[in-house]
C-alpha cells in the first residue's frame, strides 16, 4: 500500500536496524514535516503542495512503526523521533526547517536544542511538549475535552483502531478535509497491520518529559499553531501560550487557527500555510 503524497516517490533512509520512509518534492530550503502518532505523512497532503508551490523542498516521513517506515525497533520515545529527523536532515543537507505534529512537535524541540546546525526554525502544531498536569476541572468544564480524553486514552489502553477512529472523529471538529472517507479507510487498513496499534499505544503513554526539559534550550524561532477547538487541551491558548513561555525569550510566537481541531493542517491548510509562510518570509530565502 502506497502511503505517500500522491505523485511522490517513497524513499527509505536506514537508521541502525531500521528504515524511515519519507518522500520530498518541491526545490527550494529544505522542510521536513513529521507526524503525530497513529496517521502517517499523508496528513500533510494539503500543507505539503502550498509550501512546495512557495518555493520549498518538503520532505514528508512517517515516524517510526508507522506507514511505510519499518517495525521492531528498541525503543519510540519523542527523543528517538529526534534523532531520526536529525538523520534525515543530513542525509538530505540541511539545514531545514522542522515541522512537528502532536507527538512530533515534541521531537522537533529536541532536534531543535540537539543540534541547532541542523534546525533553521521550529513549527509545533497542536504539540506535546510539555509534561502534562491533570486538569480535573478542565475535564468537568469542558466536555469537547473530556470526550476527547476519553477516546484518545481508550484507543491507547485497548489499542483498538476503532476507538482511534472515534477519536480522529472528535478532533475534527466541524468541517473534515473532501477526502475524509479515504483517508479514514487508508489509515483504518494501515494501522490493523500486525504490531500497528501497539506502537500507537507505546507512544500515547510516553510523557513528554524529555521534550519539556529541551524547550529552554531551542536557539531558533519557533511557531506554536494550535487550533481553537483541539480537544486535546482543555484551553488550547493556554497550552500554546505555555509552551512559548518555556523557550528562551523572544523566540517563540503563537497563530491560533479559529474552528480548527488537533489537526489544523489538514482541515484548515490554507490558514496554516500562511501563517507558516509569514513566519519563515524572514527566516529562509525561498
Amino acid at each position: 500500500m502506497t502511503l505517500s503524497l500522491e505523485g511522490d516517490m517513497t524513499e527509505f533512509l536506514k537508521i541502525g536496524e531500521g528504515e524511515i520512509a519519507y518522500d520530498v518534492t518541491g526545490e527550494g530550503p529544505l522542510v521536513v514535516m513529521v507526524p503525530g502518532m497513529g496517521i502517517t505523512r499523508n496528513t500533510y497532503r494539503f500543507l505539503a503542495p502550498a509550501l512546495a508551490a512557495a518555493g520549498y523542498r518538503v520532505a514528508t516521513t512517517d515516524l517510526r512503526g508507522h506507514g511505510e517506515s519499518s517495525l521492531g525497533w528498541d525503543s519510540y520515545t519523542r527523543t528517538d523521533t529526534a534523532h531520526d529527523i536529525a538523520a534525515l536532515i543530513e542525509h538530505l543537507g540541511g539545514p531545514a526547517v522542522v515541522v512537528g505534529h502532536s507527538f512530533a512537535g515534541g521531537a522537533a524541540t529536541i532536534a531543535a536544542a540537539q543540534r541547532p546546525d541542523l534546525v533553521s526554525a521550529l513549527v509545533e502544531i497542536g504539540p506535546f511538549t510539555r509534561p502534562q498536569k491533570p486538569d480535573l476541572g478542565g475535564l468537568l468544564r469542558n466536555g469537547h475535552h473530556r470526550r476527547g480524553m476519553t477516546r484518545l486514552m481508550g484507543a491507547g489502553l485497548f489499542r483498538s483502531v476503532g476507538l482511534w477512529k472515534s477519536y480522529l472523529d472528535h478532533a475534527y471538529p466541524g468541517v473534515k478535509p473532501a477526502d475524509w472517507a479515504g483517508y479514514l479507510s487508508a489509515l483504518d487498513e494501515d494501522l490493523r497491520r500486525p504490531g500497528r496499534m501497539g506502537v500507537v499505544s507505546t507512544m500515547g503513554m510516553s510523557a513528554p518529559t524529555d521534550a519539556g526539559a529541551h524547550l529552554g534550550g531551542i536557539r531558533c524561532p519557533a511557531l506554536v499553531v494550535m487550533g481553537t477547538r483541539d480537544p486535546d487541551w482543555a484551553d488550547p491558548r493556554a497550552e500554546a501560550d505555555g509552551i512559548v513561555a518555556g523557550m528562551p525569550s523572544g523566540l517563540g510566537e503563537v497563530v491560533m487557527i479559529e474552528g480548527a481541531g488537533h489537526y489544523p493542517h489538514a482541515q484548515y491548510p490554507a490558514e496554516v500555510a500562511a501563517a507558516m509562510l509569514a513566519f519563515l518570509k524572514e527566516r529562509t530565502r525561498a
